[in-house]
């Protein structure tokens, strides 16, 4: 079975308008739709940059005591926590160049080659 939800303590946390200490939540797994979804949003169209937001409130299912995950709470993170979040995020995602392992058939020595799926020569 997959697991599609993770765990994760904050670092420093998210601090409500009460003045409670928001760390413990849960990360899912994203989908196509979330990415599509937030490359839509209007905020993300004028400024890039907040893609992660978008898309971190999306996949956030989970954070202390919070009822609802929105774009307003992500921002009110520290940056040590949104850091810690999107790492979190290409981790479980596993967002990155795809890399093959491979060994020399020659020396035996072993190294990563990244894979460039553009290149069909």
């Amino acid at each position: 079975m997959i697991q599609t939800e993770y765990d994760f303590k904050l670092p420093g946390g998210y601090i409500d308008n009460r003045g409670q200490i928001h760390r413990d939540g849960k990360m899912r797994l994203a989908t196509a739709a979330d990415e599509i979804e937030a490359a839509r949003d209007p905020r993300v169209l004028s400024n890039p940059e907040y893609m992660s937001v978008v898309l971190l409130s999306k996949v956030i299912t989970k954070l202390g005591e919070l009822e609802m995950i929105t774009p307003k709470i992500i921002e009110g993170l520290f940056v040590r926590d949104m850091d810690f979040l999107k790492n979190m995020y290409q981790t479980i995602n596993d967002v990155g160049e795809p890399v093959m392992h491979i060994q020399c058939p020659h020396c035996g020595e072993e190294f990563e080659s990244k894979i460039d799926f553009t290149n069909v020569d």
